[in-house]
């Protein structure tokens, strides 16, 4: 038993060693929110910003002048100003901006995000995935003025300080959600089933790395493994299986690219104590193995 243990102890070494940078974004700021111009961000670093990831944060770039590229999740998007650009949480993403690239940077919590669209909740589709919206001239100047209002308020605390940069923000949102796809949008759901799923989701995400049954999910949310599938069904249109395999899938991806862990430990760290097994589960879901992902992304 005791190899056991030291064996375990070590990949749990291997896994906080990882050079992939990952923060939490503490319980106690859940209505965080800074703006920082985009040079204070980049100069020091050469103007590349390495892969790395935030649990609980979103950022909303504002590129005024230049460009660049985006790694996000294994995947390359190129941007030029005058631009928007929205990374949602988990996301990995690095940059490449062009030298001397002009614009500011806005980060906010998830739970503040979602206090912004409690009226909206098609606002929540700016932040599904990376993405890059092209703006016209017209609106550039628009977001100009509201990056120099939340500019300006954080610099006091003057009566109204935050309400004028939640109005400021929701504004960033609404001009942002113009140009997201229809497909995107967040589709009206029944309340009850809703709160369901953001509920499996938020537990998804603190137990992710223990690999748990739906069954434990169930009786942790105080409900029927039958209740639970309808809700999934009707608001995810996935099975609550289909939902865990996904989250899994999608941080196992990123630990192969991003990290320097090798497959059994990547697997390991999301609950798979046999890596033949979870060799075989990323096969059968992925249509390649982990090492056939880790090579094809060298390649590149």
């Amino acid at each position: 038993m005791l190899q056991v243990r030291d064996g375990r102890e070590r990949l749990l070494a291997d896994t906080a060693r990882v050079t992939l940078a990952l923060f939490a974004l503490a319980q106690r700021y859940a209505a965080f929110v800074h703006a920082e111009a985009l040079d204070d961000r980049s100069r020091p670093s050469e103007w590349t910003i390495q892969p790395h990831s935030h649990s609980e944060l979103v950022h909303i770039f504002v590129i005024g002048s230049g460009g660049g590229a985006m790694q996000a999740d294994g995947k390359e998007l190129c941007f030029s100003a005058p631009c928007m650009i929205f990374v949602p949480a988990i996301a990995v993403h690095g940059f490449d901006w062009l030298r001397d690239t002009e614009g500011s940077v806005l980060t906010m919590a998830t739970r503040y995000v979602g206090e912004q669209a409690r009226h909206d909740r098609d606002l929540l589709g700016l932040f599904e995935s990376p993405s890059a919206v092209k703006l016209s001239e017209r609106e550039s100047g628009r977001i100009a003025m509201l990056t120099d209002d939340i500019m300006r308020e954080f610099s006091w605390s003057a009566p109204g300080h935050r309400s004028a940069v939640d109005a400021a923000i929701q504004s960033f949102l609404v001009l942002g959600l113009l140009h997201l796809d229809p497909e995107s949008r967040v589709r009206p759901t029944p309340g009850m089933h809703a709160a369901t799923v953001a509920r499996l989701r938020e537990r998804i995400e603190q137990r992710l790395r223990f690999r748990e049954p739906v069954s434990g999910y169930a009786s942790a949310l105080g409900l029927s493994q039958t209740a639970l599938r309808v809700a999934c069904a009707k608001v995810a249109g996935q099975s609550p299986g289909q939902m865990l395999d996904a989250r899994a899938l999608l941080e196992a991806r990123r630990s192969l690219i991003y990290s320097n862990l090798p497959v059994a430990a990547t697997g390991f760290s999301l609950g798979f104590s046999d890596p033949a097994y979870f060799s075989r589960f990323f096969q059968r879901k992925m249509g390649m193995s982990p090492h056939e992902l880790v090579v094809s992304h060298l390649m590149v």
